[in-house]
């Protein structure tokens, strides 16, 4: 449960930007693209950040490492209250992901440590139901202070949050001492160095498919997604707030996967999830990118979620398994391609904007996510035939 509230706290941290961005855009008279950067510059430190929790995560214990980076998390986001530039939000932002990149990752690492095989995928969406709501937060906290507060309010409000968050993740790691302790895999692999242990899992074929198919979800899915508000916004001529909403409804779409995953992985299988939440998030896109009125997007964007979803918990499961002797620094190279990838598909839809508008860009990413979609379902297929060495 405490690992869940960090994660909604991390992907709350994420998203928060979307919907202000065109208040920042005004408040600090720059370009949508220009201030797009306070989401680009925390994708790409998020990535980065990764190469160093995973390992640090492997020796220290990896609920340790998320305790502390929510306490910094929480002072990061003060200076970007207190922020009186873009350059100086840009700078605390920075600061921010480097806390929060450290929740999700070692979160998933952990879960993977300490479940069995069989039921990683299922207790993975258990975990990642803070994620999920985290993006509804972001989203609406973003947007519906903005509004009625101003920007700064958002941030503060994050402060709190992840200051609630590190207190409570403190108080149990206080206890712990009495509790079983956290499992060790002593294999070779585990005592290599963080280099050799990287080397080890991106030379492996289906390790290199995995961090392929991060980098584009990121960049399509994630990276496309922080645009989504101000397109809405700016198409339709929706309030800050009510965009803020409409896209936050993808969160929801999550939830409601969360809910029907066990039932849907025993139904479909991997390759199923991947394969249809593909195609449901590239429909959901066009319509929410075209559409003339806001009342097609809400079923748009909550449908969106939830096939983005499909997609999503299956990478991230394939992802812990990767390198079992060296999970922690599997999973912060998955996360710090997923990030990275956002920053990229960020910076990209930005500039796109300007030649092809917003509602172009929001369907481009949605059918480059089926194509990804059904990429990923064969991949899974060769996989299963012994196509690929794991």
């Amino acid at each position: 449960m405490l690992l869940s509230f960090g994660c909604f706290a991390s992907m709350s941290a994420q998203r928060v930007c979307d919907a202000m961005l065109p208040e920042l855009s005004r408040v600090f008279a720059v370009s949508l693209s220009q201030a797009a950067q306070v989401v680009s510059v925390f994708a790409v430190t998020y990535g980065l950040a990764q190469l160093f929790y995973g390992p640090l995560g492997d020796r220290l214990g990896k609920f340790r490492v998320v305790t502390f980076a929510s306490m910094g998390c929480s002072l990061a986001c003060l200076l970007a209250l207190s922020a009186t530039s873009l350059d100086a939000l840009l700078l605390a932002r920075v600061l921010m992901a480097l806390g929060a990149a450290a929740l999700i990752p070692m979160a998933m690492a952990w879960v993977g440590d300490n479940v069995p095989t069989e039921e990683l995928q299922e207790m993975l969406t258990r975990t990642g139901l803070g994620s999920t709501l985290g993006l509804v937060g972001g989203q609406l906290v973003g947007g519906m202070l903005t509004d009625a507060l101003g920007w700064r309010s958002a941030f503060g409000f994050m402060a709190v949050l992840f200051a609630l968050v590190g207190l409570l993740m403190f108080r149990d790691l206080r206890l712990q001492p009495a509790r079983p302790a956290e499992p060790l895999l002593h294999s070779a692999s585990s005592r290599l160095g963080f280099l050799a242990q990287a080397w080890q899992i991106i030379s492996g074929p289906w390790s290199r498919v995995i961090l392929l198919m991060a980098l584009v979800e990121g960049a399509v899915g994630f990276g496309v997604l922080a645009i989504w508000a101000s397109h809405l916004h700016l198409s339709l001529g929706l309030s800050l707030t009510w965009s803020g909403v409409i896209v936050g409804l993808f969160g929801l779409g999550g939830v409601l996967y969360m809910l029907l995953a066990r039932h849907l992985i025993h139904r479909f299988g991997q390759q199923g999830l991947v394969l249809i939440g593909g195609f449901i998030v590239g429909f959901c896109t066009l319509v929410l990118a075209f559409t003339p009125h806001w009342l097609p997007a809400v079923p748009a964007s909550l449908f969106a979620g939830f096939g983005f979803f499909m997609f999503h918990n299956t990478i991230q499961a394939n992802a812990t398994q990767m390198a079992p002797a060296a999970r922690g620094t599997a999973v912060s190279l998955f996360a710090s391609f997923l990030f990275l990838g956002q920053s990229i598909g960020v910076v990209l839809a930005a500039s796109l904007i300007g030649l092809m508008g917003t509602g172009a860009v929001v369907a481009l990413g949605g059918l480059m996510m089926a194509l990804e979609g059904i990429f990923f379902a064969w991949a899974l297929r060769r996989k299963l035939a012994g196509g690929f060495r794991v």
